[in-house]
């Protein structure tokens, strides 16, 4: 299956290159793998899409399917060539100029504002942002807060886990978390939001004997079945269209804010641009 996909990945890459489409002339100081028409394959040109420590077996059989792909697309090229009216073949060459323009610009654009976009984000301005557009962000799955402990049926102590799992004190907490090596499933954070249905997933008993109580505050709840001992404590829940707490949303707004300053860097430097072409007679209109 490994194999496999390097193979893919490798031909996708090829497809992706420029050799699909050039007219290479030959090469007297080395021999192509393969032509198709007036097009040549050398081996320099596929040399960076063989993974190293390939074996020679699995860089033939790797070989061979590159030069495959290559060659079907040469010869869908060639046909198309042949039965592209002018007018359309005219659009085509415009489409690729239009793109190849479009790649360097943003290339150069993505460069600049790498090299001057200060990304550092303060919480200040995550709680300023939050304050004035809170409304906006609104939940569309549910979240809680949540203490929860799963042991096996095997395990020795159950009224000291339990002890232990209901108080509040920090020593107790302590003491449970040094016994985890010994739970089938636990979390004792319940200072983070976390999403209901990653709870479901990692625990799937719950859906069974939890999931509605999930969804309703409970300082602790206890069941029992084949499978062991649950403990469970919500200590906060949200529902769907409920506004998202700040810090739970976070890292979106920190994203929202970067994004915000690079749309006004673009345009500022894009600013500067015309500016200066038109101060050095570079740029007029008529």
């Amino acid at each position: 299956m490994i194999k496999k996909s390097v193979y893919i990945v490798a031909i996708l890459l090829l497809a992706s290159c420029q050799y699909f489409g050039l007219e290479k002339k030959k090469n007297t100081d080395e021999k192509p793998i393969a032509s198709v028409h007036n097009s040549y394959l050398y081996k320099k040109d596929i040399a960076d899409l063989i993974p190293e420590n390939t074996t020679k077996r699995d860089s033939v059989l790797l070989v061979k399917s590159i030069i495959y792909s290559w060659a079907k697309q040469q010869l869908f090229r060639k046909k198309a060539e042949e039965n592209l009216t002018q007018k359309n073949s005219t659009r085509y060459t415009r489409l690729v100029q239009d793109y190849k323009q479009g790649l360097l610009v943003n290339g150069y654009k993505e460069r600049l504002v790498k090299q001057q976009l200060d990304t550092v984000v303060f919480e200040e301005e995550i709680t300023k942002y939050y304050d004035l557009n809170h409304q906006n962000f609104r939940l569309n799955e549910e979240l809680i807060k949540i203490k929860y402990l799963h042991v096996g049926n095997d395990i020795l102590d159950k009224k000291g886990i339990i002890k232990l799992f209901t108080s509040k004190k920090y020593a107790d907490l302590i003491a449970l978390e040094d016994q985890g090596i010994n739970f089938k499933g636990f979390n004792l954070n319940d200072s983070t939001w976390v999403k209901v249905e990653d709870v479901l997933l990692k625990n799937p008993k719950f859906k069974e004997i939890l999931s509605r109580k999930l969804l309703k505050k409970t300082k602790f709840i206890q069941k029992e079945d084949s499978l062991g001992l649950y403990l469970v404590a919500v200590k906060d829940v949200l529902k769907r269209n409920d506004i998202a707490p700040l810090n739970y949303i976070t890292p979106t707004i920190r994203q929202m804010i970067l994004h915000k300053r690079k749309l006004e860097l673009i345009r500022e430097i894009e600013k500067t641009l015309i500016n200066d072409a038109i101060q050095n007679k570079n740029f007029k209109e008529y």
